[in-house]
């Protein structure tokens, strides 16, 4: 039995935050070599439910909970770490994460996004992303390109369902 074999996968949620363009919020990583980026996402906390989780760690990363939310992918997202990762990243103790994911609409400023507000900072940087532009090579998605390649097109459709603001 391999070492990935014998790891479970981190419960986790991620946050696809749209603004009144339809561009979806992305950050760099502040903690990966490589200028990576990705949409905010964290674990689910022991005793905590998947929509709990959500919006503390929106509050967390990005500095607000100015956002409504459209709509959920339905059921688990898994993806394994590479190779080179397991037992490195994630503290050593998953293979992976299986997620859930959330699709909000900003009702904010772009001013009240604050990267800084919470001891652990996440990213350095951020900005409004149109969606063709986030596989187009253009930001560096490091290893989760093929999760976003699997991801995307479930995100999307799900945004151009949900009712318009």
């Amino acid at each position: 039995m391999t070492l990935r074999e014998t790891l479970a996968y981190r419960p986790n949620v991620g946050i696809v935050l749209f603004n009144g363009k339809g561009e979806i919020f992305m950050a760099r990583r502040a903690d990966l070599p490589g200028d990576i980026w990705q949409f905010p996402q964290g674990g689910i906390d022991e005793g905590e439910e998947p929509e709990q989780a959500v919006w503390r760690e929106m509050k967390e990363e990005i500095g607000t909970n100015n956002a409504a939310m459209i709509g959920k992918r339905d059921g688990w997202f898994l993806y394994d770490l590479p190779d080179h990762l397991i037992g490195k990243a994630l503290h050593g103790k998953y293979r992976g994460q299986k997620q859930q994911w959330f699709l909000f609409r900003f009702t904010g400023h772009d001013s009240d996004i604050k990267l800084d507000t919470f001891e652990e900072i996440e990213f350095t940087t951020w900005r409004w992303v149109p969606p063709e532009d986030i596989l187009s090579g253009a930001y560096n998605l490091g290893f989760k390109k093929e999760v976003y390649e699997r991801l995307l097109p479930d995100i999307l459709a799900i945004y151009q369902a949900a009712p318009k603001a």
